[in-house]
């Protein structure tokens, strides 16, 4: 059990024969907490780890009971024999294989659809380690929708050790990502700007600086478009029925009719 800021644990998990795509998901049961229960968690670990893993937010009585029956309200180091027993069910759902059979991909996770995103980009991260030449994949942009990134500090620090990693092997282009935080605007955010000349972004700590409002996605699909002109575009979400719709249009109509020219093909249902 890793436990992140704003109260969120992580558990990490082995269990003999379990195999996982990336984007998939498990019911979790903690008999300790309720011999009942069963509830959905994204998996936030990649095929290529020897365990799998789960983030959970503290933010009810299950979640809360979980909390404190894997020990985390206490101060001293917890023994792994003290730990609840855990049964777990899955994984389900479609694999998001898809993201490699594209060389250029979007990726759009929106408030907790941000999750099975660590899934995805650590995934990517081991494949283009252990064998850059044979995968497809040379390009992500990825952007990441929410109203602040405290729920989700476990996910920036995921972010910032790709980032490291990237330099580390000269190929920081692999990966270009925008953070907006939709519960902000421009006047919220002047105070940053005093900081906003410094090398690291005040609020991520990561490089890329974090963008407020929401994106302008006929720029955005433009601009990709002009980058990667003949291509077939991979765009995936996993957010709200309203940016799948919006996704989806933009999709459509920045596709080219000549079938030589750039196409966007978008994936909801993927994730």
């Amino acid at each position: 059990v890793v436990i992140h800021p704003f109260k969120t644990i992580e558990l990490q998990m082995m269990k003999k024969g379990f195999k996982m795509e990336v984007g998939q998901y498990i019911f979790v049961k903690c008999p300790a907490v309720s011999k009942l229960e069963w509830h959905p968690f994204t998996l936030t670990s990649a095929p290529e780890e020897d365990y799998f893993s789960i983030h959970v937010r503290i933010v009810g009585d299950w979640t809360e009971g979980l909390f404190n029956a894997c020990g985390c309200d206490k101060q001293e180091f917890q023994e792994a024999w003290k730990l609840p027993k855990i049964a777990v069910d899955g994984p389900f759902g479609t694999a998001s294989e898809d993201v490699f059979s594209y060389e250029t991909v979007m990726l759009v996770g929106a408030g907790i659809g941000v999750t099975p995103f660590a899934s995805v980009l650590k995934s990517v991260w081991y494949k283009y380690c252990h064998d850059a030449t044979n995968l497809k994949l040379k390009k992500i942009y990825f952007y990441w929708l929410c109203r602040d990134t405290h729920a989700f500090e476990w996910f920036a620090d995921l972010l910032q050790s790709l980032e490291a990693q990237m330099q580390e092997r000269n190929n920081a282009e692999f990966l270009s990502y925008n953070i907006y935080l939709t519960g902000w605007d421009e006047t919220q955010a002047t105070h940053f700007a005093v900081h906003h000349e410094e090398e690291k972004d005040v609020i991520t700590g990561l490089k890329q600086k974090t963008l407020y409002g929401r994106p302008n996605w006929e720029n955005e699909f433009k601009t990709i478009a002009g980058k990667h002109p003949g291509s077939r575009i991979g765009v995936f979400l996993c957010g709200p029925e309203g940016l799948a719709d919006t996704l989806n249009k933009q999709s459509i109509s920045n596709s080219e009719a000549d079938p030589r020219g750039v196409h966007f093909i978008f994936n909801k249902e993927n994730f």
